[in-house]
């Protein structure tokens, strides 16, 4: 874990390399596999979350297409507060996860099989992710009907 302190004067430290670093050099070290901490410098407030969303603001502001649609941030707007909250966040983080174990071996077969069925491996990826949500739901609800 990269750990980076911001200061007043909005800039961010790299605390490990002794060195001011910008918001793009965050998005690098992100984009080779590291994982990042952003620390408010005087409250000692964790901000990477605020970091990276900022990361992720920028990118669409240069013209990438964005992967959180004004539709599924409407939906994420709604589910804070909701008794379904905590479910829907580990529910979208097992699905990146699911999807991005699945676009490795998607990467591994293409090479072996340069003639492999593209559309099989997504279908198979899409089944997991909803034996997952299956999964969850039931738990959940085992849970509630307990308490």
């Amino acid at each position: 874990m990269r750990e980076f302190k911001k200061y007043p004067n909005r800039r961010l430290y790299d605390i490990e390399q002794s060195r001011y670093v910008t918001v793009e050099d965050l998005r690098k070290v992100v984009l080779h596999g590291e994982s990042i901490s952003v620390i408010d410098s005087k409250t000692e407030k964790d901000l990477t979350r605020t970091v990276l969303l900022q990361i992720i603001s920028e990118q669409e502001g240069e013209g990438h297409e964005p992967i959180l649609t004004n539709r599924v941030l409407e939906q994420l707007v709604r589910f804070y507060g909701d008794t379904m909250q905590g479910v829907m966040s580990r529910y979208i983080e097992q699905s990146i996860m699911t999807f991005l174990e699945h676009q490795e071996r998607y990467r591994q077969r293409m090479s072996e099989f340069s003639g492999a069925e593209p559309l099989d491996l997504m279908r198979k990826a899409l089944e997991q992710n909803m034996e997952f949500w299956n999964r969850l739901a039931s738990s959940t609800f085992d849970r509630d009907r307990r308490d």
